[in-house]
């Protein structure tokens, strides 16, 4: 996974005409899903965008899904995302692909990888750095923003993880006949 293969396998993606367009496709997708969403306050909200960016990441792989997730993030800010641009919200969705790629990416995709992946976004990405972009943004502290998004977080964790299993459980079998991944994977998705 951490080997020079691994990072130019999904580099490699870039160069491919069938690859750039599933990314444009990604890209559109992820950017009308950042739109559809339930607020939960001025800085939290619920969407679905999560789960695009797992597909993503299972099919791109690190670089070319962290490139897909840059470009997504300042196109949908530039295209009316609305608010006060900022940085870190981009290294957001870069670190989320990351955690991925990692459990998804040329792998067996399991139940538990996917439990992994998600509690690693969930409270590193999330909870940790999301309530930092939040204190430097919205001037309350960080204690205050961490609690409010460690509940969120906690509460929906369980959801999404039975909702990432269910759509990896239909995406899996359909990704492999298409060879958009190389994962040895069974159906159903196995827990180990």
């Amino acid at each position: 996974m951490f080997n020079k293969e691994y990072w130019n396998s999904s580099a490699s993606k870039l160069k491919s005409v069938k690859y750039l367009a599933l990314m444009g496709v990604f890209i559109a997708l992820k950017i009308v899903a950042s739109k559809l969403y339930f607020p939960v306050s001025e800085n939290l909200k619920v969407g679905f965008g999560f789960v695009l960016l797992a597909i993503e990441s299972s099919i791109l792989g690190p670089v070319a899904g962290a490139l897909s997730a840059i470009i997504t993030d300042n196109l949908g800010f530039f295209l009316g995302g609305g608010g006060v641009y900022f940085a870190g919200y981009t290294l957001t969705p870069v670190l989320a692909c990351l955690v991925w790629s990692c459990f998804l990416y040329k792998q067996k995709i399991t139940v538990v990888k996917i439990i992994i992946a998600k509690l690693i976004n969930s409270l590193f990405v999330n909870v940790l750095v999301g309530s930092l972009w939040s204190s430097m943004l919205y001037g309350k502290g960080y204690i205050f923003y961490f609690t409010k998004s460690l509940i969120k977080n906690s509460v929906l964790f369980p959801i999404e993880v039975i909702l990432l299993v269910i759509v990896f459980n239909a995406l899996v079998p359909v990704l492999k006949r298409s060879k958009l991944i190389d994962s040895p994977n069974t159906f159903p998705i196995p827990w180990l």
